[in-house]
């Protein structure tokens, strides 16, 4: 069982797609109340340990344990539903399902048979709704939206399953800036309301700015866990990016710029 405030601990966790290894005796503990962003380059193994955390990928190693003892790869789906939330990369493409249908999905856990026993259900997901600002597109399609209102029906999703551990795979994917800003500032709330949040981030600032605690994974491998300004230094992100990169301290967080680049020729164009 943890000893201690986190509400779920991964240890030693190593992950694999066939016998290609992608995660690598990582170790990660989310804490309640605390933002933990998970960053690193492409095909560093983020959204897999991301995954991971949740028992839908089966670790090969290692063990992911809830604050109270249980085994994630032990509980059922509905009981993990209960314990967890996920906003994943990619989501089905509801046909004929409206913005209210697709958030009710979160109540789901609540429900007893026949959808029945959820007597807080439609306050919640109006809520959700609000939160997200998709609320006057609570009777659209959601096959005809955009990718950034689809991105905010999602997280809508997940809220309304009034979880204690909330994971989000690259939230600000298809957003513009304002919902950016409005998505981070969600994810720093549900923090400060008691919520331990995991999210994978490739905005290096955004990580900065939003996370109490920041995991760097290169290759499948935690290269350093600690605060923003620990963890996002010059040396550290040049070695993981292999880039020269210039980080400058600012009042909201860092300002992270990679140096620019020798340019290489381009093709000549067809005569």
């Amino acid at each position: 069982m943890i000893t201690g405030p986190e509400a779920l601990r991964a240890t030693d966790v190593s992950l694999a797609y066939g016998r290609e290894r992608i995660v690598h005796d990582a170790s990660v503990a989310l804490t309640p109340g605390t933002v933990t962003a998970l960053v690193g380059p492409n095909g560093s193994g983020k959204s897999t340990l991301l995954r991971g955390l949740t028992a839908l990928h089966r670790p090969t190693h290692g063990n992911v344990v809830f604050a109270d003892g249980a085994d994630a790869s032990g509980l059922g789906e509905r009981e993990l539903a209960r314990r967890i939330a996920l906003l994943a990369q990619s989501h089905p493409d509801p046909s004929g399902v409206s913005v209210r249908e697709v958030v009710a999905y979160g109540r789901f856990a609540h429900r007893g048979r026949f959808r029945s026993g959820d007597p807080d259900g439609a306050d919640v997901i109006d809520r959700a709704m609000a939160a997200t600002g998709i609320a006057d597109l609570s009777g659209h399609p959601v096959a005809q939206l955009s990718g950034g209102q689809r991105q905010r029906v999602w997280l809508a999703t997940c809220l309304a399953q009034q979880t204690g551990i909330v994971l989000l795979d690259e939230p600000t994917t298809y957003l513009d800036v304002r919902y950016q800003r409005e998505i981070l500032e969600i994810v720093r709330d549900l923090a400060d309301d008691g919520v331990a949040v995991g999210i994978v981030l490739h905005d290096l600032e955004q990580a900065a700015e939003v996370a109490d605690e920041v995991v760097l994974l290169v290759r499948g491998r935690i290269q350093a866990t600690g605060t923003p300004q620990e963890v996002l230094t010059a040396e550290r992100l040049s070695a993981a990016y292999e880039v020269p990169i210039d980080v400058e301290p600012v009042s909201d967080g860092l300002r992270i710029r990679p140096q620019r680049l020798r340019r290489r020729p381009l093709v000549p164009r067809a005569a």
